[in-house]
This record gives C-alpha cells, structure tokens and sequence, in this order.
C-alpha cells in the first residue's frame, strides 16, 4: 500500500526510513490452544493494519531456512517514529508476548554517488523512494567498508564501483535495493536483493568476490533467506 510523504517548499524530495525487523517466536506459543493462536494471530493483523497508508510492510518467512529467527518484516516511512509505535503494539499482541527480536536494521534512502555517468542513472535516482519489486525471495544483510576504502580518492572509489555496477548489470533478474544505515545503526549499509532466482543471486554474490572493491568488506554478514508471503500466510508458517 502506497504511504504518503512531503516534500518542501524547495521541492526537495523526503527521504524515507527503512527497517528490516527479525522476530523469533517462543516455541511455548505453539502449544497454546488453537482458538488462542488464532486470536493472537488476529491481534497481530489489527496491530500491522492499523498503520496502512504509513507504514509500508512487506512480510517474509523464514521458516525452514534460518534457526535463529522466523519472520521479518521489512518497512518503509517516512516517520521514524511509526516503527516505535507498531513495534510497541505488535509487541503487546497476543501473539507479541511470545515475540523476541534478534534482529534488526534501520537505514535511510539516499542517493548513490557513484551512478551519475552509468545508463541506469535515472533508475538510481528513484532511490529516494523505495519501490519494492515482486520478487519470490529477499536476501538481506547489514554491510560495511574498511576505513581505509573512504579515504581513498572519490575517482579511486569511483573506477571500483564501475566494476562492481558491471558486474550487477549480469544479472538482471537480481534487483538491488541499498539503504544507508551511518550514524543511525551498527552497520553502514543495510543491501537487500530481491530475486525469483537464488541461483542467480548466489552466482552474482561470487561475481562480486572477485571485484576489487571486495578489497574493502569490513564485513558483510548476516546474511537472511527470506521468503515472500502475505501477512496471513506468512503467520500461518508459524504454526497453529
């Protein structure tokens, strides 16, 4: 559902805030009685629902593929603000209470650098707003560089993310969305990919190994497997 933002009397477009959420439900609410679970899983609807319109959520499963969490929620607003307010009330849900939260990721929009003088520059410029594709699966992780990689010279960045955007225009099927997470999280940058093809994104992860700018990877892990569902479907891989 689309949300609703501003812009200023300068015409400057507002920049959202992006955040992928990890939760790991208590294996207790399992062994509730189904008519409990099935209210719980209504209590969590309403909390999501009653921010439609300005808070964009985008649910994923991670049962089955991640031991350590099994659901993400990744969210777009322009109110930071509002991910307090429907973290507050998910978590006060019935099926809340059973909630932990072992991960998550806060970032902004902002527009790269290093896209001016590429074709896809004008597809790069949207990235104030971000767009999320149809995509079956979503692979997410926090990343950051050396310091030694900002004090390099803009052209020296420049000539290694040429490479590195090459590489990505290989594989079409893979689209990249990058958030910027300085000062506001751990990380730097919080990549998600969005993809019908895991192959195709496995087989671009090791194409961009073997760029020069892999040189400067402080780090690039987590890395989450998420699968896409709707908010319903998604709680029903819970179980119950």
């Amino acid at each position: 559902m689309p949300i609703s933002g501003q812009t200023s009397a300068l015409k400057v477009p507002q920049r959202q805030y992006v955040n992928f959420v990890f939760y790991r439900v208590d294996p207790a609410w399992r062994r509730l009685p189904e008519n409990v679970r099935a209210q719980d899983k209504e209590d969590f609807l309403r909390a999501v629902g009653d921010f439609n319109g300005n808070v964009l959520v985008v649910p994923y499963s991670t049962i089955g593929i991640r031991g350590d969490c099994d659901f993400m929620l990744w969210r777009i607003s322009y109110d930071l603000d509002l991910f307090q307010d429907m973290g507050a009330k998910i978590l006060a849900s019935g099926l809340g209470q059973y909630l932990s939260v072992p991960y998550s990721y806060l970032a902004m929009t902002k527009r790269s650098v290093y896209v001016d003088h590429h074709s896809h520059a004008g597809q790069e410029g949207k990235r104030l707003t971000v767009v999320p594709g149809k995509g079956k699966y979503i692979f997410v992780y926090p990343f950051l560089k050396t310091r030694a990689w900002f004090l390099l010279t803009k052209a020296a960045r420049q000539g290694m993310m040429d490479e590195h955007i090459e590489v990505g225009h290989r594989f079409p099927s893979v689209k990249l969305n990058t958030s910027y997470s300085f000062g506001l999280d751990d990380q730097e940058w919080t990549v998600a990919f969005e993809s019908d093809k895991p192959e195709d994104f496995l087989d671009l992860v090791m194409a961009l190994r073997e760029t020069e700018a892999s040189r400067y990877v402080l780090r690039d892990t987590p890395i989450f497997t998420c699968i896409r569902r709707s908010l319903k479907d998604m709680l029903d891989t819970l179980g119950g």
